[in-house]
């Protein structure tokens, strides 16, 4: 966050800069556009300052200065050296833009668990890249450090972290259908993190540390709205004052409505090579290990979704019982999310509803139409297509749950290769194992409404509706839930025998 927060503030460079000369009167307007955004105050106080320095205006955004200007404040002890940025104007109305964000920072506070101080330092960080005025944001940028440190203390927990060399790209277009579409790349080696959590209150001492050799972030947009955002950054600026915010209101609105979507498409990767856990109870690792989120902007019918996949998964075997360490995964793939989800709706009855002269500013029954209208479109938890499975075996599920009325009503598939290997290990381990003995029944008993496909591999198809009943396989196992309405005749509310179809179909 600190290698990005200086490059936000170029994101008012929004006058083209064709035909600028770099001099003194160019770095009193340059101030002025950037006042816009970031307001006079930060100006008047040094928080921000514009100078001309060798053919480029250097920016210099002084972080101490903030502080001193935050009301309230619980800093005891504040120690961040001033991030500097040097632009220049291009021919083509963009701008070079370069910077050095090597720093060494400290700083103390008040928090919520008592005295809190964090240090930190990037050595050898540096960055340069093409800001375009017209889309708001780089069309090519890179960086790159040496490495960095970070410790944070508090009166429980004490938080090491450390990395070595890092890199990192991100270009951008302008998008067919409006706004930007852009991608980021980032790698940073040698990634360590330990945490030291000790409370003397109860006693608990539990330290654990997080290694990688290779941290890598992936992150792409789809018509990300950067210019409506401006607006909005603009006009929150400019209307700091209650009054003036209420008196303006109707140009609020509109400046809200324009942002939206606010992006089309929004992905993002983590991935750790060779990620290991060291705790007391043993340590944990994975040969991969990534998480991925995916999000639609506000859209009639958005969808989010999220994973987690690893492959090569260890665990400390003395913590489990020796009949389990066969079953354990050693890959796992994870995805779940939601869909058919209406922000739009949301968003522009909020908006059209919303009075700032009014307290509350929404009717009091707002948010429960809000939520009735939400629920009638039907939103989906989607459980995408998902693995865990070892050499012997195979769990394969996906499936959906919908909310037509207060309760659920979901369909599930369940996909299952090597089975009877589960069932095999469960019997010779109730041998030597009595308490395992009781999972066997179980299992037979499970495996007695699954169906054999020609592979082998065996599957339940899971119905369970709003009504109660539930079916496996298209037999039913739970009937309907008897009608509160005594006036209902029992027999006529007892279920019908709705398989839902065959769920869905899994990729072997």
């Amino acid at each position: 966050m600190n290698r990005a927060l200086p490059f936000v503030f170029l994101l008012a460079l929004n006058a083209p800069a064709f035909g600028q000369t770099v001099d003194g009167q160019g770095a009193v307007q340059l101030s002025e556009n950037l006042s816009h955004y970031v307001g006079k105050q930060a100006i008047d106080k040094g928080v921000l300052k514009v100078s001309v320095e060798g053919g480029a205006y250097k920016i210099v955004f002084d972080f101490k200065a903030l502080a001193g200007a935050l009301p309230d404040q619980k800093l005891l002890k504040f120690d961040f050296a001033p991030y500097a940025l040097l632009v220049k104007p291009r021919s083509d109305g963009s701008w070079d833009v370069s910077m050095d964000f090597s720093q060494s920072a400290s700083f103390e506070f008040n928090g919520p668990e008592g005295l809190q101080s964090t240090q930190f330092s990037i050595k050898d960080g540096k960055g340069s890249g093409v800001y375009d005025p017209n889309l708001a944001a780089f069309t090519s940028a890179t960086s790159s450090m040496a490495g960095m440190t970070m410790t944070s203390k508090d009166a429980k927990q004490h938080v090491d972290v450390s990395a070595g060399a890092g890199t990192a790209t991100i270009a951008a277009t302008k998008s067919a259908t409006g706004g930007v579409d852009f991608t980021t790349s980032q790698k940073i080696s040698s990634f360590v993190e330990a945490i030291d959590f000790d409370d003397p209150e109860s006693g608990l001492k539990f330290p654990v540390t997080v290694r990688s050799p290779e941290l890598s972030v992936e992150a792409s947009g789809k018509g990300v709205r950067t210019k409506p955002l401006l607006d909005l950054l603009a006009f929150a600026v400019a209307n700091e004052d209650e009054t003036t915010l209420k008196a303006n209101q109707a140009q609020l609105k509109s400046l809200l409505l324009a942002a939206l979507p606010l992006w089309e498409r929004i992905d993002g990767t983590y991935g750790f090579k060779d990620f290991k856990v060291e705790s007391p109870v043993g340590n944990f690792g994975a040969a991969q290990l990534s998480t991925a989120f995916g999000t639609d902007g506000v859209a009639q019918n958005g969808k989010i979704t999220y994973g987690i996949k690893a492959s090569g998964l260890t665990v400390p075997q003395e913590l489990l019982p020796s009949w389990s360490v066969a079953l354990l995964p050693t890959d796992i793939d994870l995805n779940f999310g939601g869909a058919n989800i209406d922000l739009d709706s949301m968003a522009k009855k909020a908006i059209e509803a919303f009075d700032l002269n009014q307290d509350p500013p929404l009717p009091a029954d707002f948010g429960d139409k809000l939520t009735a209208d939400f629920m009638a479109k039907t939103p989906k938890v989607v459980i995408g297509h998902s693995s865990v499975k070892n050499n012997d075996m195979e769990i394969a599920l996906e499936g959906e749950m919908t909310f037509p009325g207060e309760k659920p009503d979901a369909n599930l598939t369940v996909d299952v290769a090597g089975f009877d290997k589960i069932v095999e290990s469960l019997q010779t381990a109730a041998k030597s194992e009595p308490e395992v003995a009781q999972y066997v029944p179980v299992a037979l008993m499970v495996k007695g409404f699954g169906k054999t496909l020609p592979d082998g591999r065996m599957e339940w198809v899971v119905n369970a509706k709003a009504d109660g009943s539930v079916t496996v396989n298209g037999v039913m196992l739970k009937p309907a839930d008897p009608a509160v309405d005594d006036s209902v005749d029992e027999d006529d509310s007892s279920g019908e025998d709705d398989s839902g179809g065959e769920g869905a179909i899994l990729k072997p």
